[in-house]
């Protein structure tokens, strides 16, 4: 499974910037990549590890803004369709993802 989480922060003040920054680390910190800026995500071998990330994402999430979180299979996740105005050689395109830790 792949938990996929949004986030949409102000960052107006020098304080929403700094929680801003701390959301982010904290979700850095729990195992999540950045797919893309305010999209981060995780590999979540069963849903237990995804109720027990809910819960630190609860947390630490902050108090203004919109975070929202969304499950998918590994197989809808390897499903994406990438769309760029030119073909990128640094963007691995492949159903074949394995991550070794």
């Amino acid at each position: 499974m792949r938990m996929i989480v949004f986030f949409d922060l102000p960052t107006e003040t020098s304080r929403d910037r700094k929680i801003y920054s701390t959301f982010r680390k904290g979700l850095v910190n729990e195992g999540f990549i950045m797919m893309q800026e305010s999209v981060y995500t995780k590999l979540a071998l069963n849903m237990s590890v995804v109720n027990s990330t809910r819960e630190k994402l609860y947390k630490i999430k902050p108090n203004r803004g919109l975070v929202q979180m969304l499950i998918i299979t590994e197989k809808q996740y390897s499903s994406i369709e990438y769309i760029t105005g030119e073909n990128d050689q640094k963007v691995l395109d492949s159903t074949e993802r394995l991550i070794i830790l």
